[in-house]
């Protein structure tokens, strides 16, 4: 087992309008000793924007601001901008997140040159019905049955007026180019989705038609132990290491008091990170404090970044949807434990 340190709650709510409900599941760039968060901020309805605030090393509030840092501003976002992510791929910042209209959440990708400027580059994800999806769906006969009892058409409320399409989040990029290409992953339930593309303007309609006739050829991976049993999603940005990608994701599982969410640990390949290499059978961090067993929404540990400081690796995540958490435990005995369970 390897040796987690909870090292507590490092950014709760204000009384500022724009976060006075929750702040959760932050994107972190660590700069040198800077950590740079740009967390989702959730005032009273469910309306959610992007904060930031500076920490001095993993833990130390530098700064925050007082006001939002990325506001809705597109119809598909109207509701929300939620649960960003954050790389550097060259010169450029890829600030992904999740565009809410109160009926449909999808993945989206702004960029930036400085880290407070951002142009919106639009959804980045299939746009589709629930039911085009089943359809797609019926033509991979190797899918979990999973997908239908997620996505059947029956499941979908019809009482909104708005178009109801395929919900599809945790739009998360590879922080490098992989043999020229982007790498990025997304999550329709209950598995973990890749794509890869050489341009981003080619994440066009064309693209996802063929991506979507050969869907089962692109899950990366699917729950296989009981606390990820239900469904597994992306959480923070891949690491890496010379052992392969680190990949820190989260993992649910039905419980009688509802819903768990965990962080679990992954290793993928270096050149071909469709590859699963290996994966811990029991979750790194589960909900056991109280600022992680009681809030917005119970049992909640939702990573969504990290920072590394010599050889301790710090995993910042959402604490029961209300405020944010840090973790922290040796880079290297993760690796080392990890290879125990290769594929």
């Amino acid at each position: 087992m390897i040796k987690v340190v909870k090292e507590g709650v490092v950014l709760d709510i204000t009384d500022h309008a724009f976060e006075n409900e929750g702040v959760l599941n932050p994107a972190i760039y660590q700069d040198g000793n800077k950590v740079h968060m740009f967390y989702r901020a959730v005032r009273k309805g469910n309306h959610s924007t992007i904060g930031y605030c500076l920490f001095d090393g993993p833990i130390l509030l530098e700064h925050r601001n007082d006001k939002p840092l990325f506001r809705p501003d597109l119809e598909i976002e109207s509701q929300g901008v939620e649960d960003a992510r954050i790389v550097k791929i060259d010169d450029l910042y890829y600030l992904t997140y999740t565009a809410y209209d109160g009926v449909n959440a999808l993945g989206a990708l702004a960029t930036s040159r400085d880290l407070k400027h951002f142009e919106r580059q639009g959804l980045i994800v299939p746009i589709l019905s629930y039911a085009d999806f089943h359809r797609i769906a019926e033509c991979n006969a190797h899918l979990n049955e999973k997908y239908k009892r997620f996505h059947v058409q029956s499941n979908i409320d019809e009482r909104f007026e708005k178009k109801i399409l395929l919900s599809n989040k945790n739009v998360i990029f590879f922080p490098r180019k992989i043999k020229g290409k982007f790498y990025f992953l997304h999550r329709i339930r209950p598995d973990i989705q890749i794509a890869s593309v050489e341009e981003i303007k080619d994440l066009n309609q064309a693209y996802w038609s063929d991506y979507l006739m050969h869907f089962d050829q692109n899950i990366l991976m699917a729950p296989k132990y009981e606390h990820e049993i239900s469904y597994i999603g992306g959480g923070c940005p891949p690491i890496e290491t010379k052992a392969g990608w680190l990949l820190i994701y989260h993992g649910v599982h039905d419980t009688v008091q509802g819903y768990v969410y965990s962080a679990c640990a992954a290793l993928l390949d270096l050149e071909d990170p469709g590859k699963e290499l290996a994966r811990l059978p029991y979750p790194l961090i589960k909900p056991e404090k109280t600022w992680e067993l009681s809030g917005e929404v119970h049992n909640v540990v939702f990573p969504t970044g990290t920072a590394l400081f010599d050889e301790t690796l710090y995993i910042y995540y959402g604490a029961a949807d209300t405020r944010i958490a840090v973790a922290s435990l040796n880079i290297n005995d993760l690796i080392e434990e990890l290879l125990k369970y290769q594929s």
